[in-house]
């Protein structure tokens, strides 16, 4: 499936999902993740670090997050 193709697919972003994953995935949650404090994108972390973990890291509830980046 080609790059474009799979982007238009609504991808549903989980508590276990590396943070590096999810910005390849849903790139518009670069702002989101800006917003809230988080410097996701130029942070090595993001390579290996789940939205949970980098929630507790940031002191910020993962449920509010997931929320944040599905709608």
């Amino acid at each position: 499936m080609a790059l474009e193709e799979k982007r238009k697919e609504k991808v549903e972003i989980t508590h276990d999902m590396l943070i590096g994953d999810i910005i390849q995935a849903k790139p518009e949650s670069i702002n989101k993740f800006l917003q809230v404090g988080m410097g996701c994108i130029a942070c090595p972390s993001s390579l290996y670090e789940t939205l949970d973990e980098a929630c507790m890291v940031h002191g910020l509830d993962p449920d509010y997050m997931l929320e944040l980046l599905n709608n």
